[in-house]
């Protein structure tokens, strides 16, 4: 898998060898050979022309960073793109508290998706110690149900079943099957419930009014998606039909062993922005892994030694990130630190590991971040704003008035209020930097911790609190008056 991407990598970064400087020209005929193997991987066409898009920009007029080649500098700019075009990934399971949680698994036909139901049934009781049911909802194929039960056997898992449907439909229905499921796995104790649902070989033939009338009356946890990655973009196609209907949590790709072209595991993400949770690397039923774009990445990248170019880059920036600290810290004491210089200290920040990898590494800051918070998050928001302003807004922010601010809040998705709150702030923090300049590294570190102690590091001080991680998953009737109310806020737009 990915022979062809990661051949046409290494025939760019050969020809991009021995240059002084990465100009538009040279990037471009050296990533040409990239975006062809990304087509004949059969990625997305607008996936793969975004995705050479951002690598040429970042790429385009930068200085061979000391003693680095300018084709290691772009294998690590394709690295990053690579892991930002499948990631970030949060493999948490929604556990419900009072009641078994429910894990609904959809798919077309033949994609693994009864295979993989086993397997995600297997994860849960030997890695999170839950009692799992399996539910046999696909009630047309008689041979799901009898392969389910097989499963079933062999992980000494129970299977819920009331047979297949017969042919006068007058036997069971799988909506029914789903609910008395529910009730015979709270009656019984099972913590977990896997609804097994229909699949059809192509997305037309698809029962979706069937999985929408699951989905409202057995209320999942989570909804999966279950892809086969030999089906490459009918996968991104499928996968973003079914997430139009049913709203998915994430993807589970299936068959990543075989010799599939790699096209859905780079696409699917970015054509349906749900993502790849889990991923079935063979047959045996242990064969379940966590996806992780960073591996994904350096398997696409063709291995070899990546992790330390990767590490020999960012070394380098960082002896160039003294310099840049040495002219901020001269900027503050003239006093003219502004917002452009501001966000170019998240940047620093994103690429040392973010911010709350950064916190946590900070002894007693950790616990002035408020549980649920994401400070990665926050500072996305704020890198909005602040790329949603003018130059000479960035320079001097206090020319911003309610006009100004309106129209800051309209291109970067937040309020008017959000954006005096947050020019308000950096006034504030730019006075303490200030100050901050001519101490010492003790006075700096007393002052930073009292800081803290106030409050100030908080994310929910630079802006509102965003809610992460709750597990609650709108129902479809919940969806359905968000989508009128926005239909009615675009009319007013209008």
């Amino acid at each position: 898998m990915f022979e062809g991407i990661t051949r046409g990598l290494g025939e760019a970064i050969k020809k991009l060898r021995g240059r002084g400087r990465l100009t538009e020209a040279n990037v471009r005929e050296g990533l040409l050979q990239v975006r062809t193997a990304l087509l004949d991987a059969d990625v997305n066409f607008n996936v793969a022309n975004e995705f050479m898009e951002r690598v040429t920009q970042k790429s385009v007029g930068q200085e061979v960073l000391r003693t680095l080649d300018p084709s290691e500098q772009i294998v690590q700019i394709i690295y990053s793109e690579l892991v930002e075009l499948m990631g970030p990934v949060d493999h948490r399971f929604h556990f419900a508290k009072d009641r078994p949680t429910v894990l609904m698994l959809c798919g077309l036909q033949g994609s693994g998706k009864t295979t993989t139901a086993g397997k995600l049934a297997l994860l849960l009781r030997d890695k999170f110690n839950k009692r799992p049911l399996l539910v046999a909802a696909d009630l047309q194929r008689p041979a799901a149900i009898d392969q389910l039960k097989v499963l079933g056997e062999q992980l000494k898992i129970d299977v819920y079943s009331e047979g297949a449907a017969t042919p006068d439909g007058k036997g069971p229905n799988p909506v029914s099957v789903c609910q008395n499921a529910l009730v015979h796995a709270k009656n019984t104790l099972y913590d977990v419930v896997i609804l097994d649902t229909a699949g059809r070989l192509h997305i037309a033939e698809m029962p979706m009014e069937e999985l929408k009338q699951i989905d409202r009356l057995a209320k999942p946890d989570d909804v999966f998606f279950v892809c086969d990655a030999m089906t490459g973009q009918d996968a991104v196609n499928s996968a973003k039909a079914f997430n139009d209907a049913l709203d998915l949590n994430g993807v589970i790709l299936t068959k990543l062993d075989g010799d599939a072209r790699g096209g859905a595991a780079l696409s699917i993400k970015e054509v349906t922005k749900v993502p790849i949770k889990y991923v079935g690397v063979g047959e045996k039923l242990q064969a379940l892994e966590e996806f992780d774009p960073e591996r994904m990445a350096g398997r696409i990248m063709g291995h070899g030694d990546v992790a330390g170019i990767i590490e020999k880059v960012q070394r380098v920036q960082a002896e160039l990130s003294q310099e840049e600290i040495q002219k901020q810290q001269e900027k503050l004491a003239k006093g003219d630190f502004t917002l452009d210089d501001f966000r170019k200290q998240f940047e620093a920040m994103a690429k040392m590991g973010g911010m709350r990898e950064l916190v946590g590494q900070m002894p007693g800051m950790s616990e002035l971040i408020p549980e649920g918070e994401d400070p990665d998050e926050a500072v996305k928001r704020i890198q909005g704003i602040i790329d949603s302003m003018t130059k000479e807004e960035r320079r001097d922010p206090d020319i911003i008035d309610l006009s100004r601010r309106r129209r800051i809040a309209q291109g970067s998705g937040t309020e008017p209020h959000e954006i005096k709150q947050f020019i308000g702030q950096f006034d504030q923090m730019r006075t303490i930097m200030r100050q901050m300049a001519n101490m010492s590294i003790w006075q700096r570190l007393k002052m930073v911790m009292g800081m803290g102690k106030a409050g100030l590091f908080q994310p929910g001080a630079m802006m509102p609190k965003t809610k992460i991680g709750t597990g609650h998953r709108k129902s479809p009737k919940e969806r359905a008056e968000e989508r009128k109310k926005k239909r009615k806020q675009d009319k007013k737009k209008r």
